[in-house]
């Protein structure tokens, strides 16, 4: 077909006002004011207005830090009953030998109003347990970290859907036009990790790119670039941008391109972002009583404790979905010292994290989610009784907790087995989790769509999924 008869091709050049022009007009009107995504959302009244996901990327242990199994003491060297592993999968990493029990090498106590069990690796989170929804009975179908931690973010285990943060932003936008909707962060480790963390974990799949994480770096300077040149003044930065924009718009009449309108979009939040983004990450104004609360690592820029000052300021800022990333808890070896290693990273700042959210009004309305891909299983891996054992990969079972944003705080929800191997009570599917968090936010998740391809993408899929509505207050 002839370029000049194409409908796009019409459309672009029609007389009056095109498509492009209207959409980029419209594009920018929005961008005059806070993003407030779609129309029609929210459904009904939410009861949270931003998420902060402290994801756990590994898969930290349960069974040392929150699913308390006193009892495995008398299975210790015994072979896991095919009664209870019911021929489920483990990885390559143990396949070829005995499934022989390790106890749990930590202490419990109950803490609280709620009497929640927490380990004694973390006393820091025990402190604040009634404040927090534990939810054991966690599962997923994914035995591998990129495929499990893919399904527990974008809802499916194949890169190429949008991460939750990013139906987030779509669905949802954001209250502040100096920030994006989305911003990631990544702990900078204080030895190198050999788990990699991919993009497609924030990515925005088949949604337009706009509404991707942006990650912020884990250095000094979060964002590079910022500073405009030497002997630019800030008038030649806009109005070169004011050209470029003229250029995209008529491209943009041309092709009706959404990933050009979503160019010129980002071009405008990055010159914004060159005055919130220093504000953002200049931590000079906090008082040394919130450097104490978050712990002797806050001021190591990158750090997990100072990604946590940094989320509970975009928080105050409306940033509607603030994701960090701690990798390393996998700990196929020399559990008693590396999973210790993890908590000592992440217990005290997220302790306080939640306390400084609840001192400041913000908890109740931010929805703070803590855990990772799956779990670890009861079978020792190595030498079961060694220093040196660890534990192999579990997605039968593990735990997460979450606080404020409309959940029932001081509560444990579902339960395993004796051997925390299986689901016994009220079994979560990360579908469930996803669902869940969309009905806080005010959306239904079972109507909230994108056509791609023609057909109608969710971010919880077409298999069951449910709202677990036993923890929403």
């Amino acid at each position: 077909m002839n370029l000049e008869t194409t409908r796009r091709f019409f459309l672009g050049k029609a007389t009056g006002v095109s498509v492009g022009a209207m959409a980029l007009q419209s594009l920018l009107r929005a961008e005059s004011k806070p993003a407030i995504g779609l129309p029609h959302l929210p459904d009904f009244a939410p009861k949270a207005k931003r998420v902060i996901f402290l994801t756990q990327s590994g898969g930290p242990s349960q069974i040392e830090l929150f699913d308390y199994k006193p009892d495995l003491i008398k299975w210790a060297g015994k072979e896991l009953p095919d009664s209870v592993r019911q021929g489920q999968r483990v990885t390559t990493m143990t396949a070829n030998q005995k499934q022989l029990i390790m106890p749990g090498i930590t202490k419990f106590a109950r803490h609280g109003q709620s009497g929640a069990t927490v380990s004694e690796w973390l006393p820091r989170l025990a402190k604040v347990a009634d404040k927090l929804c534990f939810v054991k009975s966690m599962h997923t179908d994914q035995i591998n970290h990129a495929p499990a931690m893919t399904q527990f973010l974008t809802g499916h285990q194949i890169p190429g859907r949008p991460s939750v943060g990013a139906w987030v932003s779509y669905g949802l936008g954001s209250t502040n036009r100096d920030l994006p909707d989305y911003l990631v962060m990544l702990s900078k480790m204080q030895r190198p990790s050999d788990q990699p963390l991919y993009d497609h974990y924030w990515g925005s799949g088949f949604l337009p790119s706009r509404y991707q994480g942006v990650k912020l770096r884990n250095a000094k300077d979060a964002v590079l670039y910022l500073r405009d040149p030497e002997g630019l003044p800030r008038q030649l930065r806009r109005g070169m941008l004011d050209g470029l924009a003229e250029l995209n718009q008529k491209r943009l009449d041309e092709t009706g391109d959404p990933e050009i309108a979503t160019r010129i979009l980002q071009y405008e939040m990055a010159y914004r972002m060159q005055t919130s983004v220093p504000a953002l990450t200049d931590l000079a104004d906090e008082p040394e009583e919130v450097f104490e609360l978050y712990g002797p690592d806050s001021r190591r820029p990158g750090s997990y404790a100072a990604n946590c000052i940094l989320a509970r300021r975009l928080a105050e800022r409306g940033v509607r979905f603030i994701q960090l990333f701690h990798p390393d808890w996998d700990h196929h070896s020399r559990l008693p010292s590396w999973c210790t290693a993890r908590c000592r990273d992440t217990d005290q700042p997220s302790a306080a994290l939640v306390t400084d959210l609840a001192r400041r009004g913000l908890l109740d309305d931010t929805l703070v989610i803590w855990g990772g891909e799956f779990g670890r299983g009861v079978a020792g891996q190595g030498q079961w009784d060694s220093i040196e054992a660890g534990r192999d990969h579990h997605p039968r079972c593990f735990t997460i907790w979450m606080a404020g944003g409309g959940v029932k705080p001081g509560m444990t929800y579902g339960a395993t087995d004796e051997f925390s191997f299986n689901v016994a009570e009220n079994p979560v599917h990360v579908r469930d989790l996803h669902a869940t968090v969309m009905h806080l936010l005010g959306i239904r998740h079972e109507t909230f769509t994108y056509r791609f391809q023609g057909l109608d993408f969710r971010l919880t899929g077409v298999e069951p999924s449910r709202v677990v509505k036993d923890i929403v207050v």
